[in-house]
Formats: C-alpha cells, structure tokens, sequence
C-alpha cells in the first residue's frame, strides 16, 4: 500500500505542480519517448544478467505491494515455538524432537504456529540445525560457522533482484538522454518546418530526458530500496533463530535462550522483556 501511495505522491506532484504552473500536460503524453526508455531499460536487464538473476527478480517485484510481514506477533511466534522445541528437548532430551524436526508439517508442537510454517525458508533453516543438534557431533562454534555462512549466502541471494533492479534505475536517466538526443536529431533534420512545428519536436526531445530521470528516481530505484528493506527483515529473523539455538547449546535454559533471541531484534518490531514472559508463560500452561 504504501509503494502506490508513495508512487501517486511523486507523480500527482510532478504533473498536478507543471499543470499548475500552466503547463499543458498533453505534451507531455510522448508513446514513443517511452518506447525508447522503457525498451532500452529492458533490454539492458535481459543483456547485463543471467537468467537466473532475471527470473529471481521477476520473482521479486511482486513483494514489494506485500503487507509487511515481520511484525512483533510474528516474532512471538517464532520464539514460542523455539521455547517449546527447547523445553521438549531440556525435558526429554535431544532424540524427543526427532520426528518434529524430520516431519514438521506432522509435528504437533510446528502446527500451533502456521504463521511460522508458511515460510518455509525459516522452517528449513530451523529444522536443518536442529536435526545438526539431534544427529551431529558439531560444537557449538561449528554450528555457529555454518549459520553465519549460510545467513550470508541467504542476503547475497536476496541482493541480487536489488541489484539487478538499480543497475535499471542508475540507467534510466542516460536512456532518457538517448531518446531526447534522437529528438534533437529528428529535429536538426526537419529544419525546413514552421517554428510552431519546430517548438513541438524540440519539447518532445525534452520529454525524454524528463521521464527518463523522473521513471529512474521517482519510481524505479525507490523499488529497490523497498526490497533491501524487506531482505534486511528476512535476514533478521534467521539471526534470531541462530541466537537462540547457539544460546541452547552453550547450555542456557529455554527461557534465557529465547530472550537472547529476542535481543538481536529491530528495536521497533522487538518484543519487551515482559511481553515475551508472558507468552512463554502461555506457552508452559498449554
């Protein structure tokens, strides 16, 4: 909601501020301009990356018109149903959670929590190193090492749409020069016209480099800084789980290693030190 809303603040203030000033906005309704800028842009994308980092940010764009989904409830969650999985495992020993960690979709303890289980890289990320804890004879700086490389190999992946996507924006402004500098000659060349027809083709050349400035930092590159953002919140939440299982195996009880969990959090979707009590407290009276 807030992309669309942000998207119709820039373009009602560009064009409602020219049509204000007296500027006819029809000469500013240039198909072909946009043709050039926008086929340029395109065919940049397919040109300067692989299929895979197009398909990735295909994939990504539509998460920009997404509610945000890493809010405070969501990270109760997560952490009631780590402390479940601890306290099962402080009270009934590691080989207890093996079929939850193996089935989580069957797990009774993983079904209390769908808002969890339907982000399957999460529950992927915490099964995978419970499973390591059940089975493995890691130590704990082992487990750490390999969280710590796989949460890096998880951020340069979500960079890549963000990448891809501000390279197109960084472009946009010089593919807007381009189109107006095909104006210009369209114009040099038609020389032999009345001034009126003349003042025509030199204000559509201008167009060009309007739009292409206005689509590159009005609407393009804004979008990339969106799923920056969103990447950054993903990653936080497996930080939060590598936290809180690296507490639990450094022997700190369910309740502890939970709060640690809850530390490395963005302070203004973070749990207080009392609402997290309360739901952990929730969660031993199930």
């Amino acid at each position: 909601m807030l992309v669309i809303v942000g998207s119709l603040v820039v373009f009602m203030s560009v064009f409602g501020g020219f049509a204000l000033s007296g500027g006819h906005l029809g000469a500013l309704l240039q198909p072909l301009e946009l043709l050039m800028i926008g086929g340029a842009a395109v065919g940049a994308f397919v040109l300067g990356n692989t299929g895979k980092a197009q398909r990735a940010t295909l994939k990504a764009l539509p998460r920009v018109l997404e509610r945000p989904r890493y809010t405070k409830t969501l990270y109760l969650d997560l952490m009631a149903l780590l402390y479940d999985i601890l306290a099962k495992i402080r009270k009934e020993g590691l080989m207890s959670i093996e079929q939850d960690v193996d089935h989580p979709h069957e797990s009774p303890i993983f079904a209390n929590y769908p808002s969890i289980m339907a982000d399957r890289h999460v529950v992927e990320f915490m099964t995978d190193y419970l499973r390591l804890m059940v089975g493995g004879n890691l130590n704990a700086f082992e487990i750490e090492n390999l969280m710590d490389n796989e949460i890096e190999t998880h951020h340069q992946e979500g960079e890549i749409p963000v990448h891809c996507i501000s390279k197109v924006a960084d472009s946009m402004p010089a593919f807007g020069i381009v189109a107006a500098v095909m104006g210009v000659v369209h114009t040099m060349a038609s020389v032999g016209l009345p001034p009126s027809e003349l003042g025509g083709l030199i204000a559509q050349a201008l167009v060009g480099t309007f739009l292409g400035i206005l689509l590159g930092y009005g609407l393009v590159g804004p979008l990339a800084a969106v799923l920056e953002q969103k990447l950054g919140e993903s990653t936080k939440m497996l930080q939060c789980i590598r936290v809180t299982l690296l507490s639990s195996i450094n022997g700190y009880a369910p309740a502890l290693a939970v709060e640690f969990g809850r530390k490395v959090l963005y302070s203004t979707e973070r749990p207080s030190f009392s609402e997290l009590e309360d739901c952990v407290r929730q969660t031993r009276s199930r």
